[in-house]
């Protein structure tokens, strides 16, 4: 069984997490997914989409380090934190782990295995592309949520997976998406 760990963070792009989320749930019998909502993930959440997040998954509390996916041997072996906020991107480029997301990054980062930030804020200042460098460069993937059009979306949910089957894509995942051909 592979684990997946899923943080939500507070920035703006909701439908990208509600769209992973409905993606991994076709990959229920092969992985096990643990999700993680910050503080202000829930509120973000209902503005934008007009409903209670509805998650598939085990949600855990971002105070809640007795997760499994607190700690190495736990072995999760991917993690996307979708939407990324430019804060969580920045305490994870500094090494503060003040609340399970962050924690959880950081495991993956020092066990070097796959960590997916895929950030919305926009647009960028230097201390932005500087943590996205410190990111990178300790072995993590960002992937700004900038959605494609050649595969002409018809409405936001596939609008948002342009985006969101690209991450799956970087972890591996088979998925199904629009692939540019010749």
């Amino acid at each position: 069984m592979r684990k997946v760990v899923v943080g939500v963070t507070g920035a703006s792009g909701s439908i990208y997490a509600a769209r992973i989320f409905a993606h991994l749930q076709t990959f229920a019998n092969e992985v096990e997914v643990g999700v993680v909502f910050s503080k202000n993930a829930r509120d973000v959440w209902r503005h934008e989409l007009g409903e209670e997040p509805r998650v598939p998954f085990k949600i855990y509390e971002p105070n809640d380090y007795f997760a499994p996916f607190a700690s190495g041997s736990a072995q999760y072996k991917d993690m996307f934190i979708v939407p990324c906020s430019m804060g969580t991107l920045g305490r994870i480029a500094h090494g503060i782990s003040d609340d399970l997301i962050t924690r959880a990054a950081d495991v993956v980062l020092k066990e070097r295995r796959r960590l997916i930030c895929v950030v919305r804020d926009t647009p960028y200042n230097l201390v932005h592309l500087e943590n996205m460098l410190k990111v990178t460069q300790a072995g993590g993937i960002i992937l700004p949520a900038s959605p494609s059009f050649y595969s002409r979306p018809q409405n936001f949910e596939q609008l948002a997976d342009t985006v969101v089957t690209r991450a799956l894509d970087l972890a591996g995942f088979e998925v199904s998406a629009f692939r540019w051909s010749s």
